[in-house]
Parts: structure tokens; C-alpha cells; sequence
């Protein structure tokens, strides 16, 4: 069974748009989201609602819980405190109860789900390095962790001596983002996994950077906000 998992769609709709019509020609039926469906960009109803529309399981991002008011945004940088409070402006009820309800993991297909980390995913650690890395491992008794959060595609593995992943030993793959990418690509990043053949691969697409560009300075916020768009940083 091939299975496609996105993360980090960040309002993005155009992005969003144009990996769902990959994973549809890919002929995928099953679909999982790892958080952060909101925040930063311009069009958050039109992303939850097609979240909801195609009932892709999805489980809770911290600006998703920065605009429902569960989490503080005190840490967040301020173009993040800005995404979120005009997100918070004109996100709808429904939505918002839809983002209320997300849940911090999910198990399925023997994998674990989680938006940043299997060690207490409420708290939204960053894994940016294998040594930040090293202690989920001991969280999770599956032999594979996905996860986002950070943007940025990466295959840890808990012995270090292999990016490929394997039934006998664990692996945490970050999937990287559909809506902002901050590893020097522009393109959507998502991955496609073959759970018989216990394989991945990461996917990047191309969408309409520029109408999201021109969006995001339309509504007034931060001119940075968009220009990284475009240098996927």
C-alpha cells in the first residue's frame, strides 16, 4: 500500500492545491496530514476546509493551536505572531472547532505521527540534527516516526548508519513542508511511502509561487512573510 503524508501547509492553498493533484495522479488514496494546516499564510479557511473536504486524517501543528488560543505565542518569532493573530481574525467557527479537536499523534500502518516530536508532542521540540534527534527515539516503540515542523526534509536514523529505511531499526523522517519550505527549494516537499515494500520517497512540486506571493503583501502581512516564499527559506 502506498500512502502520501503532507505537513506544514501554513495556508498555503496554491501549494496545497498542487501536491493533492500529484497524489491524485499518483492514483494515492491515503492521506496524511502532520499539522500546521494554518498560520503564515493567506488563505487558512480554504486549506482547512480542503483538509476536511478530502477526510484526510490530520493531527495538531503549534500554530494550529496558536490560533484556536491553546498555546501561547509568546516563543513565536514576530512574522509567526503576526500569521497567527490575522489568521485568528478571520478563521471561521467551524474551522476553528475542527483545529480544537486535531490530536498530538496518530498510529497507523505501524507508524507514529506526530507534528515535531514523539517526546511530548504538545511541546513542539525542534529536530534539527541527529543529536537532537537521539533522545525521541526511546518515545516510540514503532519502527518509524514521521514528523515535520521544522520544513526541512530529513531521514534520522537511531544508529546513524543509514538513511534508508528498515524494519529493524528505527527511523524518524522528517517530511518536510507543502507550504514553506526552509531548505533552499521553493517546491512543495511531501513524501509518498510503500509500507510492503518499506520504502519512501520525497516528492517536490511546483505551484504558484507568485499568486501566493502577491496575496500574502495584499493582506498586510510582513513583506518577509512572502519573499521567503520564493527562495523556499
Amino acid at each position: 500500500m502506498k500512502i502520501a503524508i503532507i505537513s506544514d501547509i501554513h495556508g498555503n492553498l496554491e501549494a496545497l492545491n498542487a501536491v493533492l493533484a500529484k497524489i491524485d495522479d499518483l492514483n494515492i488514496q491515503s492521506i496524511y496530514c502532520l499539522g500546521d494546516i494554518v498560520g503564515y499564510g493567506p488563505s487558512p479557511n480554504e486549506c482547512v476546509e480542503l483538509i476536511r473536504s478530502r477526510n484526510i486524517p490530520s493531527i495538531a501543528g503549534n500554530h494550529d493551536k496558536a490560533v484556536t488560543g491553546e498555546l501561547s505565542i509568546e516563543s513565536f518569532s514576530q512574522m509567526a505572531k503576526a500569521g497567527v493573530l490575522w489568521t485568528k481574525s478571520i478563521i471561521t467557527e467551524e474551522n476553528e472547532e475542527y483545529l480544537l479537536n486535531l490530536p498530538y499523534s496518530i498510529q497507523e500502518h505501524d507508524i507514529v505521527f506526530v507534528h515535531s516530536s514523539p517526546d511530548h508532542p504538545e511541546e513542539f521540540r525542534y529536530l534539527l540534527s541527529p543529536e537532537d534527534a537521539r533522545e525521541s527515539f526511546d518515545y516510540f516503540s514503532n519502527p518509524l516516526c514521521v514528523v515535520g515542523h521544522t520544513h526541512r526534509p530529513v531521514v534520522f536514523c537511531e544508529d546513524y548508519t543509514t538513511k534508508e529505511i528498515r524494519r529493524d531499526k528505527k527511523f524518524i523522517v522528517n517530511v518536510g513542508s507543502v507550504g514553506q519550505p526552509r531548505d533552499g527549494n521553493w517546491k512543495a516537499c511531501f513524501i509518498i511511502m510503500d509500507t510492503e515494500q518499506y520504502t519512501i520517497e520525497f516528492i517536490r512540486v511546483e505551484y504558484d509561487v507568485e499568486t501566493v506571493h502577491k496575496k500574502i503583501k495584499a493582506i498586510g502581512l510582513p513583506q518577509k512573510l512572502a519573499d521567503r516564499l520564493l527562495a523556499g527559506m
